[in-house]
């Protein structure tokens, strides 16, 4: 099984976030910065702002992640992101060369 990541993106106003999964975080991200799908939610929103990462052993690990904090309240997700981030800089930088399978 691969390596995972969840991830939170929002926009340049931190009005919206979205909570993500993927095996290869630099290549998710770089996708919504480039608005590769124009009609997704994230693009639709211009969410392509990095804020929160949280990286797992398996794919598995991360989807039950994913599905915690997605069942949070805002303000929850909002916690979440500051308390490793707490003015809400874009961690893109800091991850686009971790290196996946």
């Amino acid at each position: 099984m691969k390596p995972g990541f969840i991830y939170i993106i929002t926009n340049k106003y931190q009005t919206v976030v979205y909570t993500g999964v993927t095996s290869n975080l630099p290549r998710r991200i770089l996708e919504h910065k480039e608005k590769r799908n124009p009609k997704s939610f994230s693009a639709r929103y211009s969410l392509n702002i990095l804020v929160y990462y949280e990286q797992f052993q398996w794919i598995g690990d991360a989807i039950a992640r994913e599905k915690q904090i997605k069942a949070g309240s805002r303000e929850a997700k909002n916690n979440l992101i500051r308390s490793i981030n707490p003015s809400w800089n874009d961690l893109y930088d800091d991850i686009k060369d971790i290196m996946t399978v």
